[in-house]
């Protein structure tokens, strides 16, 4: 068998694609393997419709392959061109790489696949030696491809959050099917733009906004203003993550308010902000004292405790009452960041209560897609480009289900 036949059939090549000659060339990076693909005299190739035709003339092509061991390998072939059903002359598809792409089938699939390992992008492309930008085209490609055909029309509850590709820059919002666990919706910006966008991507997958039941996020005005615009009907859940955040902050500060004249405190931030539950014995007794010697801080901490015990009522009416007996409490002492809390929970009561009414409502399903984001973003040290973070997102959180080759062309 010819070395020719042994590469078309490692590369499954069919009729009427063939392997012409093969190369190994010498270059300053070292040897590389060059694979030259042909088709026979009068073959025909099927057109936009399916209808086989010849070729009108040629043109030089080149992708990237797989490594042949470790040197670089490229295949050439001159493509035809062919009519198309509206007259225009265009170039025909090959069975081993895409419309467009510089790089085979296999090698993009094998590039998706490190990514998939959690191989930052960077690291891929120093890997594959190809340049950064050219990887992030692959994988923008076959990320948009996973998306084409998602169906939103069974989505009825969603949370909303946002996260930024660096620390305080380029935000972005990520909508996720509360039902599904998985992120369906993500756009740069954040606020009531954000949720319009969502609006018209729900529409267009088969969704209406109408049929949405529950909305969980933050008390962002931005986000509020965007609910009675687009989701008024209804229920709207303040995740209770943001709401445990605030009230963190709020025993935080009285903390630093303590802590202008008592230096002991420095250091025991953590040791506050833990459930009790959560520190080791040690902790518990260095807490122990702090309390006992800091008493404005000691019922701060008692409050913030004793807020978690509206979680473990069975019913809601007797959560809520105990938090409306909580607040009222909290009201009757000299805590003023505790208070601020209080008001702030007030102003907003109607979406802090639907976290007992609306059973199955977590924002732990928002806390694990959003680690997942976070995660990716410190393993590629930021994102320079929304775009990229945004794919990223969709990525690691979209389920998205691929169908890149494996095994051959």
């Amino acid at each position: 068998m010819r070395s020719e036949d042994i590469f078309a059939l490692g590369l499954g090549l069919l009729p009427p694609w063939e392997v012409k000659s093969v190369l190994f060339e010498d270059t300053p990076d070292g040897k590389e393997l060059h694979i030259y693909i042909d088709f026979k005299r009068g073959s025909r190739f099927a057109n936009d419709k399916g209808e086989m035709v010849s070729a009108y003339d040629t043109e030089d092509k080149e992708w990237r392959h797989l490594n042949f061991f470790e040197h670089k390998c490229y295949l050439h072939c001159r493509v035809p061109r062919i009519y198309m059903s509206d007259g225009r002359v265009r170039m025909a598809e090959v069975p081993w790489a895409r419309p467009g792409s510089g790089f085979t089938l296999l090698f993009e699939a094998y590039t998706m696949k490190l990514i998939e390992s959690e191989m930052p992008v960077s690291s891929v492309a120093k890997h594959t030696r190809v340049t950064a930008p050219r990887i992030w085209r692959v994988f923008h490609h076959w990320v948009s491809k996973a998306r084409e055909h998602i169906d939103l029309s069974g989505v009825r509850r969603i949370g909303i959050d946002e996260t930024s590709s660096r620390k305080g820059h380029n935000y972005i919002t990520n909508f996720v099917d509360l039902d599904t666990r998985q992120l369906i919706f993500c756009t740069k910006g954040k606020g009531e733009s954000s949720i319009a966008e969502f609006v018209k991507e729900l529409e267009s997958r088969g969704g209406d906004r109408k049929n949405i039941k529950v909305v969980s996020m933050d008390m962002s005005p931005s986000f509020i203003s965007g609910y009675f615009e687009y989701f008024s009907h209804a229920d709207l859940v303040f995740d209770k993550f943001h709401i445990v955040k605030m009230l963190n902050e709020a025993l935080d500060n009285t903390r630093k308010a303590e802590q202008e004249d008592k230096k002991l405190l420095k250091g025991h931030r953590f040791t506050l902000l833990h459930k009790r539950s959560n520190l080791s014995e040690k902790k518990q007794m260095e807490l122990e004292t702090l309390l006992l010697t800091y008493p404005v801080l000691g019922e701060a901490y008692k409050y913030k405790e004793g807020f978690f015990d509206a979680f473990t009522y069975e019913k809601s009416e007797d959560a809520i009452e105990y938090l409306e007996k909580w607040c009222k409490a909290v009201n009757e002492t000299s805590l003023a960041h505790m208070k601020k809390f209080v008001n702030t929970l007030k102003a907003h009561w109607s979406g802090i209560i639907t976290n007992f009414t609306c059973p199955g409502v977590n924002n732990g399903i928002l806390e694990g897609i959003n680690q997942k984001i976070q995660l990716a973003k410190r393993r590629a040290r930021g994102f320079a480009l929304i775009s990229n973070f945004i794919d990223m997102a969709y990525f690691v959180s979209g389920k998205l289900k691929f169908d890149y080759p494996y095994t051959s062309l």
